[in-house]
C-alpha cells in the first residue's frame, strides 16, 4: 500500500504525461516502480532538445555509489524482477558500451551515482534515440530500468550492472 501512495504522489508531481509542453519542447516523462523486494523509486523524464534527448531523473532508495541506468527494449515492467523489460534497447545490434564512446547500445545512459542519503540525480543528453514515433530509434513504449550495480560497460550484453531495483515504461502518447 506505501508503494501504491508513493506511485501516486510521484504521479502527481510529474504529470506522467507525454506530449508537446507549452514552450513547444516535445517531452515524456515516468514513473519508476520498485521490483520485488526494492524500495527504489524515482522519475524521469526525456525532451527533444535540437538533435538530442536530454534525459533528467531523480532515484531515491539506492545504495551509495553508482547504478546502472539504461533504455530497455519492452515497454513491460509487469514481471516482479522487472525481467520482462527485455534486454537493453539495441536496434543496431551494436555491442553494450559506455555512452561517451562511439558503437555502444542506443539504450546505454550514464550511470546513476547515489549520494549518500541514497538519492541519485541526473541530466544528460544521448544522441541515438528519438521520441519520433515512426523511428526505428523511437524509445516511446519501451522501459527504464535502474540497476543495482555499477554498469562495467565492457561486460556483454549488459555490462554487470546486477539485478533490476526499479522500472517504468515510456508512455506511447
Amino acid at each position: 500500500m506505501q508503494k501504491f501512495i508513493l506511485a501516486l504522489m510521484f504521479g502527481a508531481l510529474t504529470g506522467c504525461a507525454g506530449g508537446v509542453v507549452g514552450n513547444g519542447v516535445e517531452r515524456v516523462e515516468l514513473v519508476l516502480m520498485p521490483t520485488d523486494g526494492s524500495n527504489v523509486m524515482g522519475f524521469v523524464s526525456f525532451a527533444r532538445t535540437g538533435e538530442k534527448l536530454r534525459v533528467v531523473a531523480e532515484v531515491n532508495g539506492l545504495t551509495p555509489g553508482l547504478h546502472g541506468f539504461h533504455i530497455h527494449e519492452f515497454g513491460d515492467c509487469s514481471a516482479a524482477d522487472g525481467t520482462s523489460a527485455g534486454g537493453h534497447f539495441n536496434p543496431s545490434g551494436a555491442l553494450h558500451g559506455s555512452p561517451d564512446q562511439a558503437g555502444h547500445h542506443a539504450g546505454d545512459m550514464p550511470q546513476l551515482v547515489a549520494d549518500a542519503n541514497g538519492v541519485a540525480r541526473l541530466t544528460a543528453y544521448l544522441d541515438e534515440v528519438s521520441l519520433a514515433r515512426s523511428s526505428a530509434l523511437s524509445i516511446r513504449g519501451r522501459s527504464v530500468v535502474v540497476h543495482a550495480q555499477a554498469d562495467d560497460f565492457k561486460t556483454q550484453p549488459a555490462g554487470n550492472a546486477g539485478g533490476r531495483l526499479a522500472c517504468g515504461v515510456i508512455p506511447l502518447r
